[in-house]
């Protein structure tokens, strides 16, 4: 196109930049509420499997994703592998184990001893986590500047601690308050493990750019179905050889085929859909947002967990499961509404 007075060609038309701007965050947030929606289900597994314990939930699970993400691998395994040298490795297998393995069980733990609901309340506090520590990087917003949303946030968490401690109606109606408080104890120990993964990771994504989301993704699954390896020793080995398991509360060998069926059914279903569908959702949606407010997007995990929990249990939230909700996920947006705020101000 020329103009008709100069003869000389006209500049492009500038795409419309805040449109398409607001168009990718719009799409970042819709792909990690589809993640959440998936990684909100490992808190409904362990109340479907009751029957089974913290090992053996996690190290089928586990065996699935490293099965799945190694068929994916196997394709592209000459261009991917000829990257990954002995500290990638190490890491990948440090990061299994930290982020997947034990995360998970403490996760199985907190959720067949104080519930469903303050387990995903108590682990929704992993942005706030990773905030704090982000907050001591140079360049980052101040602690000041998040004291009251982390106020906000701790005041839900004291509301779940005194709802789980005080009623036995969020647990199990066998657990007792030892059972409960240390089930509240496993919710913290999963939220410090997947806290510190998320922190690793990232450090280790920076680092190596040329590796992509995916496929660190995939090297994560095959080192993590590695490690479930091992774990399926102890975890199956009462099954294999007629003894009870570690919970003391179930024979392993009084399982039916039938209910076998139905755990690795369960459990390979939570793999593909969380693992391997729910961290592909996750990555694009890594790529779509900024920095400021990816971590954030983990509360749609928190919020579906107890979408999921409270159906599961055919009944509302009570006054303070209210409380402890509204404050948790209140307090982690305006965390993310302070983030966004700064960041504009930067620019």
């Amino acid at each position: 196109m020329t103009s008709s007075s100069t003869g000389e060609p006209l500049p492009p038309i500038a795409p419309p930049l805040a449109d398409s701007a607001h168009q990718q965050v719009a799409r970042g947030v819709l792909n990690g509420m589809a993640a959440g929606a998936l990684w909100g289900l490992i808190f409904l597994i362990p109340l479907l499997l009751q029957g089974f314990n913290a090992w053996q939930l996690s190290a089928a699970r586990y065996l699935v994703y490293g099965v799945v993400a190694l068929g994916f691998l196997l394709p592209r395994r000459t261009h991917v592998l000829a990257r990954v040298g002995r500290a990638e490795w190490l890491a990948l297998l440090g990061l299994s184990l930290l982020g997947n393995i034990v995360y998970y069980v403490f996760l199985v733990l907190a959720v067949q001893w104080a519930g469903s609901a303050p387990s995903a309340l108590i682990i929704g506090l992993i942005p706030v986590v990773v905030t704090l520590v982000g907050s001591r990087q140079h360049g980052a917003i101040g602690l000041s500047a998040l004291l009251a949303p982390l106020a906000l946030c701790m005041t839900g968490v004291a509301a779940v601690a005194l709802h789980s401690l005080g009623e036995a109606g969020t647990a199990n109606a066998d657990t007792s308050l030892a059972e409960r408080a240390a089930g509240l104890l496993c919710a913290a120990g999963a939220l410090l493990c997947w806290s510190a993964y998320s922190i690793w990771n990232r450090r280790w994504l920076t680092r190596r750019p040329d590796i992509s989301p995916w496929d660190w993704s995939l090297l994560t699954g095959v080192a993590t179905g590695a490690l479930a390896l091992l774990l399926a020793i102890p975890a199956f080995g009462g099954a294999w050889l007629g003894l009870a398991d570690d919970a003391g509360t179930a024979h392993s060998a009084a399982h039916s085929s039938a209910e076998w069926l139905r755990f690795w059914l369960i459990t390979g279903t939570l793999a593909i859909l969380a693992s391997v569908v729910g961290n592909s959702f996750w990555n694009r949606a890594s790529r779509q947002l900024p920095l400021t407010m990816i971590g954030q997007m983990i509360v749609f995990e928190t919020v579906f967990a107890l979408i999921y929990g409270f159906i599961y249990a055919g009944r509302w939230p009570d006054l303070l499961e209210w409380l402890a909700t509204l404050s948790l996920v209140g307090g982690v947006l305006w965390c993310a509404h302070v983030h966004q705020r700064a960041g504009s101000h930067a620019h």
